[in-house]
């Protein structure tokens, strides 16, 4: 697993042993972010189920202002802060570890925004959904945000969730890139009219 391109292409990160998490594979990861390539200089990125962190990071090394890793593993915490480390990228960076539903609420008490939030939760348990649902009732997302959900084939995610509408989806294999963006007119951020 390694930077794709950047500031710090070509570094080797960290993962777990085990099962542990699934990192998003290099072939996933490079579709991925040449479908976002545009939006991602000067945006405020935040990596949901972060695991080894390689998503939030390649985001930074290609131009991210910020981002913010959310993780409850405390292991793969450590090892999204080594990763960081290895790749210079620990000032354009904040890890939590917490699960991410406190996280939202923890960003939205803090008044932070951000322009794309990348998910990438244990497949099969309709987390997705939930953590969508979190941010629909929170103000963290910008009104333009794009939401990216990573999920296996065939967890079908639905074309609306809450607020949200897809507007893209791309298979890869045996993963599922779902994008999302909030319904004009949806509701008043900040208020939790979802």
């Amino acid at each position: 697993m390694r930077v794709i391109t950047g500031t710090a292409k070509g570094r080797r990160l960290k993962s777990l042993k085990g099962m542990e998490t699934r990192p998003t594979m290099d072939r996933t990861k490079e579709s991925l972010f040449n479908i976002i390539t545009e939006w991602i200089p000067g945006c405020r990125f935040l990596d949901l189920y972060a695991g080894t962190g390689a998503i939030g990071i390649e985001a930074i090394s290609r131009g991210a202002e910020r981002a913010v890793f959310i993780e409850k593993n405390p292991r793969a915490v450590k090892i999204i802060s080594d990763n960081l480390e290895l790749t210079g990228l620990s000032g354009s960076a904040e890890v939590f570890c917490t699960d991410a539903d406190n996280a939202v609420a923890v960003l939205a008490k803090r008044k932070q925004q951000f322009d794309i939030i990348y998910m990438d939760p244990p497949y099969g348990r309709e987390l997705v959904q939930q953590s969508i649902g979190q941010v629909c009732r929170s103000p963290i997302l910008r009104s333009e945000g794009v939401i990216i959900a990573e999920s296996s084939k065939v967890d079908v995610l639905p074309e609306k969730i809450f607020c949200f509408r897809l507007f893209r989806q791309q298979r890869y294999g045996d993963t599922m890139l779902s994008f999302y963006r909030m319904e004009s007119g949806a509701f008043t951020r900040g208020e939790g009219q979802c």
